[in-house]
């Protein structure tokens, strides 16, 4: 059985409180009131629960941390070199429309450096968990990307702009990215829920994922898992910004470089 140190222990307990409401709710989805954030974006009475929870519980075992949440923003509290990153329910599209593939997910940064994540997908009862040093896991099970070398043989995953997302532009460079990627490929995925992605790309079940427009709550702890299950993590563009940008590629060593450059090389469309 694999070691949890005490962050991870206390990240762990935090996502699964906060997950028993949304399953819960997901039982009663139609029933949920929902309020309109943006365009195609929505925020449910179930994501705000579920952030008040990690809140309460993350603050009480770590009172010194901040933290970067998708609904409340940032907080300036803590002690200025860590904080929590925390999107409570990844994957609310997923969730209002009854589709069993959301998460919970939480990365935490120390220093501007991320060192470690929680990405929980309840109705399975999957916890993907990683530290800096001490490996990607699932559940109590070791994870490491995959292993294909070939893009012909390749799975990848990625994330569609949609209404309000980006310009129009923005769209056209995506398409044009994604029939480039479609030509090398055995298959692309879209499921919504970048968290996710991430953690399936350290599982080996994805052999790659990019993304434009991301918040950082929606990469955070999928950044640590990829990296600890020794997978490669960057801007399309190899930049180290991700954060920053909203912009992410991740896969293993062998088809890293490969599709960086494919994705580079696309036109609009």
């Amino acid at each position: 059985m694999s070691t949890q140190s005490a962050l991870i222990t206390i990240m762990i307990r935090a996502a699964r409180k906060a997950a028993r409401g949304l399953v819960r709710d997901f039982g009663e989805v139609e029933q949920l009131q929902v309020s309109r954030k943006g365009p195609a974006d929505f925020v449910s009475n179930a994501d705000l629960k579920a952030e008040k929870t990690l809140r309460e519980e993350l603050e009480r075992a770590r009172p010194d941390f901040g933290f970067l949440m998708e609904e409340s923003g940032a907080s300036k509290s803590g002690d200025g070199r860590h904080r929590f990153i925390v999107d409570p329910l990844d994957g609310t599209t997923n969730f209002l429309h009854g589709l069993p593939h959301f998460a919970v997910s939480i990365g935490v940064e120390r220093d501007g450096e991320l060192i470690a994540g929680v990405v929980y997908e309840p109705t399975r009862d999957e916890m993907f968990w990683a530290e800096k040093g001490q490996g990607a896991h699932l559940n109590d099970r070791r994870l490491r990307v995959s292993a294909r070398e070939q893009m012909r043989d390749a799975v990848i995953a990625t994330g569609i702009p949609f209404m309000g997302k980006g310009s129009d532009p923005g769209h056209r460079h995506y398409l044009g990215q994604m029939a480039a990627v479609m030509g090398q490929v055995a298959g692309i995925r879209r499921w919504g829920t970048a968290s996710l992605d991430l953690a399936y790309v350290a599982a080996g079940r994805f052999d790659g994922f990019w993304e434009m427009h991301l918040s950082p709550w929606d990469m955070a702890a999928g950044i640590v898992l990829v990296r600890e299950a020794g997978g490669f993590v960057s801007e399309v563009d190899g930049g180290n910004k991700m954060l920053d940008s909203g912009a992410i590629l991740a896969s293993n060593d062998r088809l890293h470089q490969e599709l960086s450059q494919v994705l580079r090389r696309a036109k609009p469309v």
